[in-house]
């Protein structure tokens, strides 16, 4: 393996774990939200 090809590969292995951690963090929040709006689930007025 060139050192070039070994670069790339570190570079995307160090990429791997946070594009994972911020991608499910976005997809269960989304999910969550999701899940709410279906079950109806209202805001709270706070300007009471």
């Amino acid at each position: 393996m060139s050192q070039l090809e070994s670069v790339i590969w570190h570079v995307l292995g160090y990429a791997a774990m946070p594009t994972i951690f911020i991608f499910g963090f976005i997809g269960v929040a989304i999910g969550c939200l999701l899940l709410l709006n279906w079950m109806g689930v209202e805001t709270i007025d706070t300007d009471a």
